[in-house]
This record gives C-alpha cells, structure tokens and sequence, in this order.
C-alpha cells in the first residue's frame, strides 16, 4: 500500500527540480547532496514511480514528475499559506526579507520608505540588494524582486504595483549649448540625430527606444545603469530615456527637462513595475507586509 509521501522530502524534490541538480538543491538547502538524493529516491519509493531520470549531464522529469510536481507545488504553497495565516494571528509579522531591484529603483524608491517600513515591523529584517540585470532569484536566495517591464519567466508569480512612463530628458545646461533652452517644443524626433544620446553599455533591448517614428539612434555616451544615465544627464552630458521614478523629483526641481513628449510609445512593454516570487515559495506575511506597505507610497 502506497504511504503518504514527506513535506521535507517534496520540499528537497522541487528545490532540485528547480536548480536542475541535486548538488545546486544542497548548495541552496545548505545539505548534503548525499541526503538530497536520499530524500528524492524515499519519495520514488513513497509514491512508487520514477520521477526524475539521472543522466550524466542533466535531470529530466519523467511523466509522472510532470503530473506530481504540479499537485506538489499547489499543495505545499497552500500548507505554507495556512501557517502565516495562523501565524498572522498570533503575532505579527516577523523573520528576515530579501529583496532585489535595480539599483535606481532601490535608491528612489524603496530606500525612502525604509525608515516607516521598519518603525511599522520592527520585527522583520530587511536586506535590500540591488542587481541591474534580472537575477535568479533561487540562485541568490531573494524572497521578492522589483523588476521593470514585461515578465518573461514563467515560474515567478507576480503583482502589479503600477507604471512608470519613459521619459526623454537633459539638462538646460546641456540643451542650452546647443541652443535649444528657448525652443525646445521646436524638437522633433529626427533631430535625435544631431545630439548626444546616452545608452546602456550592456542591454540592446534598452537602446531600442519605443519611438512613435524610428530613427537610427547612435548613442555618444554609455552606463551599466539607470542611475548612471542619469548622473550623466544631470551632468550636462545628453539625453537619455528613463523611468519616471527616478526622475520626477528632477524634472519638479528643474534640474532635467523632458524633450519630445509625444514622441514615446505608450503604453508600451517596459512601464511595468513588478514584484515577483517564486511559485515555489508561500506568499508569506513579511512580503504581504512589505508590498501593501510600499505600493501606495511609490512615486512611480
């Protein structure tokens, strides 16, 4: 007779689907790979049935791992969801929170509200990272994500907490020697070319700017981040194409101007802000705590 199979046993078999080997799961699950592996084979025994095939080079879940890992996610999500709601009514919320975003998002946004976030759960610990590019959030063991624009990874639940519009913008000083402080509504799109543009060093889709009207773009100037576009601009260095939420306080101040206006596509797919988790992992209290606390204080 079939038993009932172990939570840590379905938890392990997951985190190896997940990372793709068994030595990636112990790494994470800081075990060793030799209990990794028992704890998958007791869970083949349990349920009878062969759920991965082992080949030198790579995992492959069998057709029985495909239809159990689906009901494994569902179930194990649903446990976790019921022990933060009866911890919930315990106490509240309370452990440690990792959280990752693009350093200009952490810098102006989230950095700001840190100080009332934690007077409000001075029982949750919180580490802010900050990663340019999109990272696995397994791999470096991030509760929650902020990412902008459209998600393309399909094991990340994700909620919407608004949208920030691109925008073209430089400084007056910069547009002022090149003439361009007095009439600046007198911009069109092809004078994009005659200017100094600045990009990203390291992200193509990102120079591909959504202008209602193409034009060859030829950057003068590039930074490895949103941030450092922007320090360009503030600089007097060109014009470069960011999110509003990083530089709203700069364009109420006067310190960059917004050119071209009409010239953006909108919507279009990079206005998204996004939190994102892990589907494996239970929406636990921290993170419910930390995204309704933040989502109507954003300036996006």
């Amino acid at each position: 007779m079939m038993g009932h199979a172990k939570t840590e046993d379905i938890e392990i078999f997951l985190t190896v689907v997940d990372t793709g080997s068994f030595t990636g799961a112990a790494n994470l699950l800081n075990q060793q790979v030799a209990k990794v592996s028992r704890a998958v084979s007791r869970l083949e025994d349990t349920l009878q049935c062969t759920l991965l095939n082992r080949t030198t080079r790579r995992l492959e879940l069998t057709e029985e791992g495909h239809v159990f890992i689906r009901y494994a996610r569902e179930s194990l999500n649903t446990l976790y969801t019921g022990e933060e709601a009866i911890k919930l009514l315990k106490q509240a919320p309370s452990g440690h929170l990792r959280i990752d975003a693009a350093s200009p998002f952490v810098f102006h946004q989230l950095t700001p509200l840190v100080g009332d976030f934690v007077a409000q759960y001075p029982h949750i610990t919180l580490d802010l990272t900050s990663h340019d590019n999109i990272i696995d959030l397994l791999e470096h063991k991030t509760d929650l994500a902020i990412r902008i624009g459209d998600l393309k990874d399909s094991n990340l639940h994700a909620r919407l907490l608004g949208k920030s519009k691109l925008r073209l913008v430089a400084s007056p000083e910069y547009l002022h020697q090149h003439n361009e402080v007095t009439h600046i509504d007198d911009l069109n799109v092809d004078d994009l070319s005659t200017h100094k543009l600045i990009g990203f060093n390291d992200a193509s889709k990102l120079n591909s700017w959504p202008l209602k009207t193409p034009v060859k773009l030829n950057f003068h100037m590039t930074g490895s981040s949103g941030e450092t576009l922007r320090q360009l601009c503030l600089n007097h260095q060109g014009i470069a194409l960011l999110s509003h939420f990083m530089i709203g306080e700069d364009l109420e101040s006067g310190r960059l101007v917004e050119v071209l206006p009409e010239a953006i596509v909108r919507p279009n797919n990079r206005e998204a802000i996004q939190a994102v988790y892990y589907k494996n992992s239970a929406v636990s209290s921290r993170i419910l705590a930390f995204l309704d606390f933040i989502q109507p204080r954003l300036t996006l």
